[in-house]
């Protein structure tokens, strides 16, 4: 149990966690952003230096700590984009005439700066660990950067479930970039490829030689398997949502009354099931933002 149960049972917790508490600080009031943003970012510094200080140790504690800090690092990555700190040159939403590689280029153009950011940072930690025998950290980074990218291209061509309430409304028109339909034809191809790479990995794990290789092979394979079930999430007719409603009450923000539609009528009537876009700020000392509906595709993948 304890070589590989706990590290999943922590993976699991840092996972659900780390990801409430991201869109819960992405959420609250942007006066409040700046205060978050530095603490975000001692915990980041921190994170990497802790990642070169520890890259040459192989205890089972320094995989647990390496494992951390790898999520530490990209939590940073991921609340300076929804504060809207670190996202790229465009700020506006799309047409809805605008379509073909122009309509994926203004999509580029709202994260290219964080997508560089991204890249820096995966430099660094490579350079930090490179040659050494601990590379847990670096693992999770690439894991989460990986199928967070795989997540993004999903959900550009066409989803079902586009979760666009977590969106704080000085984003809402990111919603003008997703698309509602029940598939796409990247999806088989992300979860085949990836699900492939998880056997990989658990292969691996039960053939380490140490507890510190079980437990670092067991941190990566379980971010790709709860990455892989996020995919999922995308377009299985559930209210995953539901994992984090928490986070819509911490805010103060009512849980949307959403009809229960079936699945196909949702779609062909503009809303996917079980969400809603955006409909404005969070009260009186934000302006009222417009909302933008995701396009609708009722064609099968």
């Amino acid at each position: 149990m304890s070589l590989y149960g706990y590290p999943v049972l922590y993976a699991l917790f840092v996972w659900w966690f780390s990801t409430g508490l991201i869109v819960y600080l992405d959420n609250l009031p942007q006066r409040t952003f700046r205060w978050s943003m530095l603490g975000g970012t001692v915990v980041f510094a921190i994170s990497l230096y802790r990642l070169g200080a520890t890259a040459n140790d192989t205890s089972v504690t320094a995989a647990y700590g390496a494992f951390t800090y790898g999520v530490l690092a990209w939590g940073w990555q991921e609340m300076s984009f929804f504060m809207g700190v670190i996202t790229g040159p465009r700020k506006t939403a799309c047409d809805d005439r605008c379509g073909g590689w122009l309509h994926f280029w203004h999509g580029v153009q709202t994260c290219l700066y964080h997508e560089l950011t991204i890249l820096a940072t995966a430099v660094a930690i490579v350079a930090l660990t490179w040659g050494a025998p601990n590379q847990v950290g670096t693992w999770t980074f690439m894991v989460l950067w990986v199928m967070r990218q795989s997540a993004k291209l999903n959900v550009f061509l066409g989803v079902r479930n586009l979760s666009q309430e977590f969106l704080p409304p000085h984003l809402a028109y990111l919603t003008s970039f997703l698309t509602c339909k029940p598939m796409n034809l990247l999806f088989p191809i992300s979860i085949s490829g990836s699900t492939v790479i998880l056997l990989l990995m658990l292969q691996r794990a039960g053939a380490a030689d140490t507890g510190f290789q079980a437990a670092g092979l067991t941190f990566a394979a379980a971010m790709l398997a709860l990455a892989i079930v996020e995919h999922w999430f995308l377009v299985l007719p559930l209210p995953f949502a539901e994992l984090w409603t928490w986070v819509l009450k911490l805010r103060g923000t009512a849980k949307p009354d959403l009809p229960d539609l079936p699945a196909e009528a949702a779609l062909q009537t503009g809303e996917c099931k079980h969400h809603r876009p955006l409909a404005g700020g969070r009260g009186a000392e934000e302006p009222q933002l417009k909302a933008y509906k995701p396009r609708v595709v009722t064609a099968p993948a």
